[in-house]
């Protein structure tokens, strides 16, 4: 029976240079709410009978997203390369707007945190939407699924 999903995602450690508490907290619950509800049928895969469900593997290496895609019993699959040219500027203002957030939290009126949250939150629905057209023919996702991995993709652009 088909079970397209990621049942289990990890994030290479060496890539991820710094991170603070804040970050380390949305990479939690990117991991968590991307194992509890996600769509995820990396083509190749899935037209050479496996169905799922998924382990992933995120790293960047030389500017290039690197999505390896394991079966449950962690056999290889295919692995599906990104450029991140088309990321730079996302990364980079996703990363600036949520400094802005996590001060914003601490000091700011609920007025001012929900207007700087409506534009973290546009920033990272772009990036998803990016994310998806990259993807297409490669890898058939939805939308919730694009925003968390996103969120991950970021976190492996941590440099401190």
């Amino acid at each position: 029976m088909a079970d397209p999903r990621i049942s289990h995602i990890e994030l290479d450690d060496a890539t991820i240079i710094w991170r603070n508490a804040d970050i380390e907290q949305e990479r939690r619950i990117a991991i968590f709410d991307l194992i509890e509800e996600n769509t995820f049928k990396p083509l190749r895969a899935f037209e050479a009978g496996h169905e799922g469900p998924y382990r992933l593997r995120l790293s960047v290496d030389d500017g290039r997203l690197i999505l390896a895609v394991s079966g449950e019993d962690d056999s290889p699959l295919e692995t599906v390369i990104l450029g991140l040219g088309r990321f730079r500027r996302p990364i980079r203002e996703y990363f600036a707007i949520c400094d802005s957030y996590y001060q914003a939290i601490r000091k700011a009126t609920a007025m001012e945190i929900e207007t700087i949250d409506m534009a973290r939150r546009g920033i990272h629905n772009d990036a998803a939407d990016t994310l998806l057209e990259r993807l297409d023919g490669k890898i058939e996702t939805d939308f919730a699924t694009a925003r968390r991995l996103f969120t991950l993709i970021c976190v492996l652009h941590i440099r401190g």
